[in-house]
C-alpha cells in the first residue's frame, strides 16, 4: 500500500472511527440504563429520549421531601391539609423539577401545577395502590412521569393522597456522563494503539529493517538481504536498496577480480620477461667469454638475442594494449579496406615467418574482389597476428599447417583461421577469450604468454561491430572464426530520401 494512501486512511480513521464507536457506546450504555429502569419500575415502553438520567437517580432528588411527608402523615396528618404547608412543600419540590398534587377522594384538593395536573390526574394511582414501604415511586409510561404517593385520611374521614410528580428534564445524567467519558477514553486509546501498531508495522518496521541493512553495507556485508518484501513506496525503497546492493556487490567483485587479474598479469609478465632476459644474459655472457669463437656461432647468438628481444617487445606491447582495454581507450583509425588486398598483404607478411618455422600456410579468398569493410588496419592486423601466434605456440605436429579462409556471408565476411595443433579441451573452449585464461596451466616456459592475447582479439572484433568464436577437437586442431560486416555504398534513391 502506498504511503499517501496509508496516511489518508489514518486521517479518516482517526476522525470517523472514534465518532462511530462513541455513538455505539452511547446507545449501548443508554440501552443498558433504560433496560435497568424498565426491569426495576415496570416500564412498558422506552426510547433514547428518556436518557436524561436513571429513574432511580431522579427519584432520589425528592427522597427527603417524600420522607418528611411520610412522617407527617403518621404523626400529624392534619398538617397535610394545611394549604400553607403544602405550598411550602411544593416550593421545595419545584427546586427538584417536581410538583405536588393532593387528592381528596376523587377531586383535586391542591396542586402546584394546574395545567400539568389536569392531564395526569386521571392516571394517578388509587388510594392504597403504592405501598408506604416502597419509596421508589410509580412510573407513568405514556406521560413519562415518576410519581410518589403518600396516603392519609382527612379530618372528616375522607381518603386523601399526596403525590410528588417528577418531570424528566433534558439534562444528561451524571452516571451516563462518567460512563461516556470512560468509554470515549477507551475508544481513543484503542484507536491510537491500533493506528500506531498499523503505522509501526507498515512504516517504522520497514525503515528499521532498511537502516539495519544500510549498516550491514557500511560494515562491508554486501550479502545481507532485507528479510521481507513490501509494496508501494516502501516496496520501491526495498527494491532500490536491493538494486544498490547488487550493483555494489558486482562492483566490489569486479574490483577484486581486476586486482586479482592485475596481480596475475604482473606475475605472468614477470615470468615471461624473465625467460628471454635470462636467455639474452646467457648468450651475451657467451659472447663476452669467447664461446662464440666462430662467425657461425656469433651469428647464431646474435640472432637468438634479437629474437628474445622481440619476444620482450611483444610482451610489453600486449601489456600496453591490455591497459588500454581496461580503460576502454584503444585508439582506432577506421578506413574502408578492400578485403582481398588487405588480407592478401597480411598472408604474404606472415607467410615468410611461418615458412621459417616449417609451418605450411594455405590461403583462400572466396569473396568478390570489390568487397570492402570498415576497419582499423593496424588493430585488425593485431587480431590476425595474435590468432596465428597462438596457433604457432601450440603447434605440436610436423609439418604444421595453418589455413586462412575468407568466406562470403551475404552482408558480412567471415574469416576462419584453422590449425592442426593439439586442440582445446571442450571444458576450456568457452573460456579461451577470458583475460588471463591459459590452457597450459603449468606455464611451460617454451610457450609462455600473458594469457590476454585472445581477450584483446575479442575486444577489437567487438569494437568493429563483429563477433568471434572458436571450434576445436582435442588432438586434431582449432579453428577461430570472426565476422565483420561489409561496407555498402548508399544507393542514390536512399540519399534522396527527405527525412
Amino acid at each position: 500500500m502506498k504511503l499517501k494512501t496509508r496516511l489518508l486512511i489514518t486521517g479518516i480513521t482517526i476522525t470517523v472511527l472514534p465518532m462511530i464507536l462513541t455513538m455505539l457506546s452511547f446507545m449501548g450504555i443508554g440501552y443498558y440504563l433504560m433496560r435497568t429502569d424498565q426491569m426495576m419500575y415496570g416500564m412498558d415502553d422506552f426510547d433514547y429520549t428518556m436518557m436524561s438520567g436513571t429513574i432511580e437517580e431522579i427519584g432520589m432528588r425528592t427522597n427527603d421531601i417524600y420522607q418528611d411527608i411520610c412522617m407527617q402523615s403518621k404523626q400529624d396528618p392534619e398538617r397535610l391539609q394545611d394549604i400553607g404547608y403544602l405550598e411550602q412543600v411544593n416550593e421545595q419540590a419545584e427546586r427538584e423539577a417536581s410538583y405536588i398534587i393532593v387528592r381528596k377522594d376523587q377531586s383535586i384538593y391542591f396542586t402546584g401545577n394546574e395545567v400539568a395536573c389536569e392531564k395526569i390526574f386521571p392516571k394517578l394511582p388509587a388510594y392504597g395502590f403504592i405501598s408506604p414501604n416502597k419509596d421508589s415511586g410509580y412510573y407513568i409510561n405514556d406521560m413519562r412521569k415518576l410519581v410518589k404517593q403518600v396516603d392519609f385520611l382527612f379530618s372528616d374521614g375522607s381518603q386523601g393522597s399526596l403525590f410528588i410528580v417528577t418531570r424528566f428534564g433534558s439534562l444528561i445524567s451524571k452516571p451516563l456522563l462518567i460512563d461516556m467519558m470512560v468509554a470515549i477514553c477507551c475508544i481513543l486509546v484503542f484507536t491510537s494503539v491500533m493506528l500506531t501498531r498499523w503505522i509501526h508495522h507498515g512504516v517504522v518496521n520497514p525503515v528499521t529493517e532498511l537502516n539495519i541493512a544500510m549498516q550491514k553495507i557500511a560494515e562491508g556485508n554486501l550479502d545481507y538481504r532485507i528479510p521481507r518484501s513490501s509494496s508501494g513506496e516502501i516496496g520501491q525503497l526495498y527494491q532500490n536498496y536491493e538494486d544498490m546492493r547488487l550493483r555494489l556487490k558486482e562492483s566490489t567483485e569486479e574490483k577484486f577480480q581486476n586486482e586479482k587479474q592485475n596481480r596475475e598479469l604482473i606475475s605472468n609478465i614477470s615470468h615471461d620477461l624473465k625467460t628471454p632476459i635470462t636467455a639474452i644474459k646467457g648468450y651475451v655472457e657467451g659472447i663476452m667469454d669467447g664461446v662464440a669463437d666462430t662467425p657461425e656461432k656469433m651469428d647464431k647468438y646474435i640472432r637468438t638475442i634479437y629474437n628474445k628481444a622481440n619476444d620482450m617487445d611483444r610482451l610489453i606491447n600486449e601489456l600496453t594494449i591490455y591497459s588500454k582495454i581496461d580503460s576502454n581507450r584503444i585508439p582506432y583509425n577506421f578506413h574502408r579496406l578492400n578485403v582481398a588486398e588487405y588480407f592478401g598483404d597480411c598472408v604474404e607478411e606472415v607467410g615468410l615467418d611461418l615458412e621459417s618455422k616449417n609451418i605450411k600456410l594455405n590461403y583462400s579468398n572466396l569473396v568478390s574482389p570489390d568487397t570492402r569493410i570498415i576497419a582499423d588496419p593496424e588493430q585488425l592486423k593485431r587480431v590476425m597476428n595474435n590468432i596465428i601466434g597462438n596457433s604457432v605456440k601450440y603447434m605440436d605436429k610436423k609439418p604444421g599447417i595453418i589455413d586462412i579462409r575468407i568466406l562470403d556471408e551475404v552482408d558480412s565476411i567471415r574469416v576462419e583461421i584453422e590449425d592442426n595443433g593439439k586442440g582445446i579441451a571442450a571444458k576450456d573452449l568457452g573460456n579461451i577469450f577470458e583475460r588471463f585464461f591459459r590452457t597450459d596451466s603449468s606455464r611451460n616456459s617454451s610457450k609462455g604468454g600473458s594469457g590476454i592475447g585472445l581477450s584483446i582479439v575479442k575486444k577489437i572484433i567487438e569494437d568493429h561491430g563483429g563477433y568471434i568464436w572458436a571450434t576445436s577437437k582435442e588432438g586434431e586442431g582449432t579453428c577461430l572464426h570472426f565476422v565483420i560486416r561489409k561496407y555498402r555504398e548508399v544507393e542514390k534513391d536512399e540519399q534522396n530520401i527527405d527525412y
